[in-house]
């Protein structure tokens, strides 16, 4: 599922030990930035080398995690 253009979206500035999964990331968001990892907002969390994302969000029915290597080709070519 997609999450509609009403979602919030949160950042976070400091990279994340990226061996975490859905329920680290969850973990993650509840301790650091003190938001309900349930509520359908979107989370940015980015690895140490900035080139990778991990973005999980709350789809009514589970807890999501897209994941995007902005190294990959199609990816790149979108940053040109």
């Amino acid at each position: 599922m997609i999450p509609s253009h009403t979602v919030p979206i949160l950042v976070a500035t400091q990279p994340v030990d990226f061996r975490k999964g859905h329920d680290g990331l969850a973990a993650q968001v509840a301790s650091v930035l003190k938001e309900d990892p349930f509520t359908g907002t979107v989370f940015l969390f980015r690895a140490k080398r900035a080139d990778r994302l991990k973005i999980p969000f709350w789809d009514g029915s589970g807890l999501v995690m897209a994941y995007n290597d902005l190294r990959s080709y199609y990816t790149s070519f979108l940053l040109r």
